[in-house]
C-alpha cells in the first residue's frame, strides 16, 4: 500500500495520478506533527509521498538519502526497504527540471528570479544552478532581495513563482508587474489551482513561454511510482497523465452572441458529460433578484456588468464544469482573464439573422443585434480556444463541440 503524507490534503490531485500509473492502493494520510514518529516508524507501508508541510522531518527520519533529496534538504519520497530501513529520495528534482523543459525553459547562462524562499524555491535554485544559470536571485518579502528593489532584476531571463500568491481561491493576485520584465521569455508557475495563474495569463499576453505546476506535479508524481513498483515508467506516461488530468478538470466555457444557444448546448454537454453545468445568466438573476429586463430598466448596464463579473470571476475559479456565460460577458478584460484560467473556451457563432431577440435588453432588433455581432465578433474570436458554427440542429452542433474538445 502506498499513499501521500500530510497534514491537509482534501484537494490533492495525487490519488487521481497514482491511478493512471500503476494497479496499486494509493491512500491518503493526514496527520498531526505529534503522530509523525509512530507513522515513520509503522513498517507495514511500503512507500509514500510526502508534501508540506513535513518533508524536512521525512528527510530527518530517513535511514539513507538519495543524492538529490542530500542536496535539497528534504524528502518527498519514502520507500521502506526489505531490511526495515526508510529510504528517502526527492522526485520534485525531477519534476521541476521536465517542467522547464516542456515549456522550452534552458537555464545555461541564464539569469533566473526565484519569487519566494521556501522549500519549494530550494529545489528550483539547485535544479537551475545544475543546469548552468548564470545567476540565481531569489526574492522574498524581507530579504536582500524583496519586493521593494526588483528594479535591480529586470534584466532576468526566467522567472518562476514558488509562492502561494496567485493559488485558488485568491485568483488573480500576482506579485510582479511582468511587462516590466522585457529580457525575459519564460514564465514558470508551480501553482496548478488555477491553472493559469495571473502572472501566467500575463505572460501569455506578452508572448512568452510558460507552464504551470501541474507538469511538474504529474513528472515527480511518475518518478515516485517507478520507485513503488520497481519498475522504469515510460517518460510519455508523464504526458498521457497530464493532457487526461488537463481535459478531465478544465472547464468547457461557451462564449457567443445572446441567441445563439450556449444554454442549450450547455445543458446537452452536462448531460453527455455527466458535469454540473452553470449559465452566468441565471446566476445574476439569482443574486438580483429580479429578471435582467428588470436589472436594466430599474439599475443600468452598469450595474448588471458589476453583478455579471462576479458571477463570471466566481464560476471561473471552479474546475469541471460547464459554463455558458452571458453575450456581453467577454466585454469586460478582468472577465476575459477569469474565463482563461481554467477553461477551454468555446465560441458559438450563429448567423445574425438566426439569433433570437425576444426578452434582450441590448439586442432587440435585427438593426441591434447586428451592430453588437460586429463590435463583439474580433474579441469572440481572440478570446476562443475553438470556433464552432452552430445550426438549427443541437445535436449537430454538440458533437462538433465534442470533437472540440476530446
Amino acid at each position: 500500500m502506498f499513499g501521500l503524507l500530510g497534514r491537509k490534503l482534501g484537494h490533492s490531485l495525487s490519488p487521481q495520478i497514482h491511478e493512471k500509473l500503476g494497479d496499486y492502493k494509493y491512500d491518503l494520510f493526514c496527520k498531526e506533527p505529534e503522530e509523525l514518529d509512530s507513522f515513520f516508524a509503522d513498517k507495514s507501508l511500503k512507500g509514500y509521498n510526502v508534501t508540506i508541510p513535513y518533508k524536512v522531518n521525512a528527510f530527518n527520519a530517513c535511514d539513507e538519502l538519495s543524492q538529490r533529496a542530500k542536496k535539497i534538504g528534504s524528502v518527498n519520497t519514502c520507500i521502506r526497504r526489505a531490511d526495515g530501513t526508510l529510504y528517502g529520495d526527492n522526485t520534485d528534482y525531477f519534476g521541476f527540471s521536465y517542467m522547464a523543459k516542456k515549456a522550452g525553459a534552458d537555464f545555461k547562462d541564464k539569469k533566473v528570479l526565484v519569487l519566494g524562499s521556501g522549500g519549494a524555491s530550494l529545489t528550483v535554485q539547485i535544479v537551475a544552478r545544475d543546469e548552468g544559470a548564470r545567476e540565481v536571485i531569489v526574492v522574498s518579502r524581507t530579504g536582500e532581495n524583496n519586493y521593494g528593489n526588483l528594479n535591480l532584476h529586470y534584466d532576468s531571463d526566467i522567472i518562476v513563482n514558488t509562492t502561494p500568491v496567485g493559488m485558488y481561491p485568491d485568483n488573480g493576485e500576482k506579485l510582479i508587474e511582468l511587462s516590466h520584465f522585457e529580457k525575459c521569455t519564460c514564465v514558470l508557475d508551480l501553482i496548478y489551482n488555477p491553472l493559469k495563474t495571473q502572472l501566467l495569463l500575463d505572460a501569455e499576453k506578452l508572448g512568452k513561454n510558460f507552464a504551470n505546476g501541474l507538469s511538474m506535479l504529474v513528472a515527480q508524481a511518475v518518478k515516485s511510482a517507478e520507485q513503488f513498483i520497481d519498475k522504469e515508467i515510460p517518460e510519455t506516461e508523464i504526458d498521457r497523465v497530464y493532457n487526461e488530468l488537463l481535459k478531465e478538470r478544465r472547464n468547457i466555457l461557451l462564449i457567443g452572441m445572446p441567441g445563439s444557444g450556449k444554454s442549450t448546448i450547455g445543458r446537452l454537454l452536462s448531460e453527455k458529460l455527466g458535469r454540473s453545468f452553470v449559465d452566468t445568466d441565471e446566476m445574476i438573476v439569482e443574486k438580483a433578484g429580479k429578471s435582467i429586463p428588470e436589472i436594466f430598466a430599474d439599475n443600468g448596464e452598469k450595474c448588471f456588468r458589476d453583478i455579471e463579473e462576479e458571477c463570471v470571476k466566481e464560476i471561473s475559479k471552479e474546475m469541471c464544469k460547464v459554463i455558458a456565460t452571458g453575450g456581453g460577458a467577454i466585454l469586460r478584460e478582468r472577465n476575459r482573464f477569469a474565463m482563461l484560467e481554467n477553461s477551454v473556451i468555446i465560441f458559438l457563432d450563429r448567423e445574425v439573422s438566426s439569433l433570437a431577440t425576444d426578452g434582450r435588453p441590448l439586442s432587440s432588433s435585427e438593426e441591434k443585434v447586428k451592430k453588437l455581432y460586429e463590435e463583439r465578433f474580433p474579441i469572440y474570436k481572440s478570446l476562443a480556444d475553438f470556433t464552432v458554427k452552430t445550426n438549427d440542429d443541437p445535436q449537430v452542433t454538440l458533437n462538433e463541440v465534442l470533437k472540440c474538445v476530446f
